[in-house]
């Protein structure tokens, strides 16, 4: 199994242009790309710094999102961390074998062209953790 890296810690936000100029002015960090991910129900805005991880801002498309159920159950704040991985269904089958319970079976799209699957927050003591794979021309 190959694990890159944390790629990004995902936060999920109520209003993205409001928080994306909170972490702007507090900390310089660089806005990278912004995404409407439609069949996800989302839209993300990355932010970059010089080393380390992003943080990718979460916000909800609609009352359908996850990520609006998410914020209505816990509040706004941190949603996940990503592992960059390599070949994210080999991966995926080895974590299976060892009994880890996906929330999806197969992955799904992901934002700059990735493949993301979501681990079952119970296997980490309510951490929900993201795999995901590069996508061509993506950042990671």
């Amino acid at each position: 199994m190959k694990i890159k890296k944390i790629d990004h810690i995902g936060i999920a936000v109520k209003n993205l242009e409001e928080s994306l100029k909170t972490w702007k002015d507090l900390f310089g960090a660089k806005v990278g790309m912004i995404e409407k991910i439609e069949e996800r129900g989302i839209k993300v805005a990355h932010l970059e710094f010089e080393e380390g991880p992003t943080v990718e801002l979460v916000a909800s498309l609609g009352k359908d999102s996850p990520v609006e159920k998410y914020i209505e159950k816990r509040g706004e704040g941190i949603h996940h961390f990503s592992l960059l991985v390599e070949e994210i269904e080999k991966v995926m089958e080895e974590l299976k074998d060892k009994g880890v319970q996906f929330i999806q079976e197969r992955p799904q799209k992901g934002a700059e062209g990735s493949l993301i699957a979501f681990i079952h927050p119970s296997h980490l003591k309510g951490v929900l953790l993201e795999l995901k794979e590069k996508g061509e021309g993506g950042s990671g």
